[in-house]
């Protein structure tokens, strides 16, 4: 700072705020710093089509978590039960005695568990049938074990397509509710004498609102369908190769027999 700068600042007067100004200052700065950002008051003042449109992607937000809890915990025991089946499997047990446990009506079984019942059920029916070869039999069993295979596929696939659509289009219905704000908006400027900053900022705000919510509502969506598809790819490669490893034992007991 130069010298002559140094004495004009010395020299200009100062002039004391009154001292009824102080407390109204004061005021106004804490209301500037305490104010923030109230999603519930975007809601409540927002257009009539911004909220239905947000009530809606709420509803779509609840039953994707609903669908999201479930199928891990579908998933989960699939997995668990297939871990626990395969040991008991590959131990060594006779298949009659393992067929018994599986046809137990107290239980109701899925997954490898169910695809080996199957295909032992018809096997073991066609091989009490005379005249049949055992080509015919394994065949038999092999039909038996794909169809239940494409029943147990079709369960764990159940619901997907609905969290893929929450997840694929929940960003642009919350687009649809931006674009209602913003025409709600601009319609009420066209009945003012000026336009500010201040009179468009809350309108877009709560436009904006709606895509936030719909961004909101498809990430985990999408994210959970994701990870989902890639289990049940997963568990159908597992319950595909079981059947072809079980195929190859029956196969091999119907050229013992002949």
């Amino acid at each position: 700072m130069s010298p002559a700068t140094a004495l004009i600042l010395a020299a200009a007067p100062v002039t004391e705020l009154p001292v009824e100004a102080v407390p109204a200052a004061a005021d106004a700065a804490a209301a500037s710093s305490g104010a923030g950002l109230s999603y519930l008051q975007l809601m409540l003042h927002a257009s009539l089509p911004v909220q239905l449109i947000v009530l809606l992607l709420l509803l779509g937000s609840v039953l994707s978590w609903v669908i999201i809890f479930r199928k891990n915990r579908v998933y989960s025991q699939a997995t668990d039960d297939a871990d626990e089946f395969e040991s008991r499997f590959w131990s060594g047990v006779d298949l009659t005695q393992l067929y018994r446990s599986a046809t137990d009506r107290n239980r109701v079984v899925s997954g490898l568990e169910a695809i080996f019942e199957a295909g032992f059920r018809e096997f073991a029916r066609l091989r009490q049938k005379k005249g049949l070869d055992g080509r015919t039999q394994l065949e038999g069993a092999q039909r038996a074990m794909r169809a239940t295979f494409a029943r147990e596929v079709d369960r764990l696939e159940h619901n997907l397509e609905l969290l893929a659509n929450i997840g694929s289009t929940a960003p642009y219905v919350g687009l649809v509710g931006t674009v209602f704000g913003i025409m709600v908006t601009m319609h009420g400027l066209s009945t003012e004498q000026s336009a500010s900053i201040a009179a468009v900022a809350p309108g877009i705000s709560e436009a904006l609102f709606a895509t936030a919510i719909g961004l909101f509502v498809a990430i985990p969506a999408v994210w959970a369908y994701n990870r989902f598809a890639t289990r049940v790819e997963r568990l159908s490669v597992r319950y595909e190769s079981f059947a072809e490893e079980f195929s190859s034992i029956l196969q091999r007991q119907t050229h013992i027999e002949e």
